[in-house]
């Protein structure tokens, strides 16, 4: 059993009541829960179902997530081709709280490493655009290397204080995420850091940052949307405390009910002394003794005012690329649509959001790749984006040896026409590779590949 703060257990034994609280507490003797989420973009659930080589017990409250029995995953085919994102069970709840509609343009406010935002980008459509925030720069290039692997097109990545967020993109979002930084109570059980971290001061200071971060996600939300706020903590004044006081400064926002597949696996939020708001039970508490998943609390927020509709306008010059960027697409692709092509910080680019400013964003749509003298050498992400509008594929079975080398960093023999071609598995890509010859030259970034045991 791990020894937790005093100060903690006296909290949440006042919160649970002892019973209950003694139940939580039983939690710590089991394993933290596992699971991934089925990645839409690159294959179906029931298509990866069908093939899956380990266990695929779904989670009930989200369609493309399953609890997880297998070792080692980060290695495996199927993780390398993006088809699959690992993320606790509990932290899926809170996407799945509102019907996301596929043509939104989403924010996610706090954003990395990127389960949330590439759980609602699988949820819109060609139409709908998703940019996501991470203030801190390590962790933001993490989120964008996980976007990349994902082969998500039609958002943006940016690494930006939420006031400038909100002075960028005032009303211009149709719900905005905010899982908020937290004092971690819901992540104890598979964090010991967490506890080692944990004070009630550190507390008061997390929910002073939260009201700071939805003052900004309301100046970024279009009227009539909505705003999912999330934590990975128990606490009162993160939690329902947050809610109660946000919605007595902004009475123009709703407290509303979560969609029922998620409130059937939650319990209700919980009314304090001085609530004010009437049907706090609505926000919703994600327990480990509960529901097979760590920590989490989650509630919807719903700006009543009319709802307005308007296209987006662009931000930045409609500088259209060098025409050898133009001939290697009609080259390499057996189709794409001219008009996505533009340029974003110099660089050719790919359905990229055109109401992201230049320098605004750490990564912006599908990096094509960088023009040199009379060619281009493509980038990672337009092989992960683009690879099945690829003219030469090369589909390896995920247990071949081929495919090892490959991740690995080796060039493999191959049967495929002189051209940039991507290296599939199952239909998904994995990454690209330069054939010449009957050799396939390896272009899967080093910092990827497989280490050789």
């Amino acid at each position: 059993m791990k020894e937790l703060p005093l100060a903690f257990t006296t909290r949440m034994k006042r919160l649970l009541g002892e019973e209950e609280y003694r139940l939580y507490e039983d939690s710590f003797n089991e394993n933290a829960v596992r699971a991934f989420r089925v990645n839409t973009q690159k294959i179906s659930v029931d298509r990866f179902a069908a093939i899956a080589p380990f266990a695929t017990e779904r989670i009930p409250y989200t369609q493309t997530g399953f609890y997880l029995d297998f070792d080692k995953i980060g290695n495996h085919p199927f993780h390398h081709a993006g088809m699959i994102y690992v993320q606790d069970p509990g932290a899926m709840a809170p996407a799945e709280c509102v019907e996301v509609q596929p043509d939104w343009c989403i924010l996610d406010m706090c954003a990395a490493p990127g389960g949330k935002s590439s759980q609602l980008r699988n949820k819109l459509g060609e139409n709908g655009v998703l940019i996501s925030n991470e203030i801190i720069r390590s962790r933001c290039k993490i989120l964008t290397g996980n976007m990349e692997r994902l082969g998500f097109c039609n958002t943006a990545t940016t690494c930006l204080d939420p006031a400038r967020i909100a002075q960028l993109f005032p009303e211009t979002f149709d719900m905005v995420m905010v899982d908020a930084p937290c004092s971690g109570e819901g992540m104890f059980r598979k964090d010991d850091i967490a506890i080692t971290e944990w004070s009630e001061d550190n507390v008061r200071h997390c929910a002073e940052r939260q009201q700071m971060i939805l003052d900004n996600a309301v100046l970024a939300l279009k009227p009539g949307g909505y705003i999912v706020y999330s934590t990975c903590t128990f606490s009162l004044e993160e939690n329902e405390m947050m809610v109660d006081a946000f919605l007595q400064q902004y009475p123009h926002f709703e407290l509303l009910p979560v969609r029922d597949v998620v409130r059937q696996h939650t319990a209700d939020g919980i009314r304090f002394e001085g609530c004010r708001c009437k049907n706090i039970s609505h926000a919703r508490r994600f327990y480990p003794h509960r529901s097979r998943g760590e920590g989490q609390f989650m509630a919807v927020l719903h700006d009543t005012r009319e709802s307005v509709s308007y296209a987006m306008q662009a931000k930045r010059p409609t500088a259209k690329p060098d025409r050898v960027v133009m001939d290697f697409l009609n080259e390499t692709l057996a189709f794409f649509d001219p008009q996505q092509v533009s340029v974003y910080n110099g660089n050719p680019v790919y359905a990229a959001p055109v109401f992201v400013p230049e320098k605004a964003a750490f990564s912006c749509g599908v990096t094509i790749g960088e023009v040199r003298k009379n060619y281009i050498q493509p980038h990672h992400q337009f092989f992960m984006a683009l690879g099945k509008q690829f003219k030469r594929q090369i589909d390896l079975a995920p247990d071949s040896e081929e495919l090892e080398k490959y991740l690995h960093g080796e060039e493999i023999a191959v049967d495929c026409e002189n051209g940039w071609a991507v290296v599939t598995t199952c239909g998904c890509t994995v990454g690209g590779a330069k054939v010449t010859n009957g050799r396939a030259k390896n272009h899967y970034p080093k910092g990827l590949r497989k280490l050789k045991i």
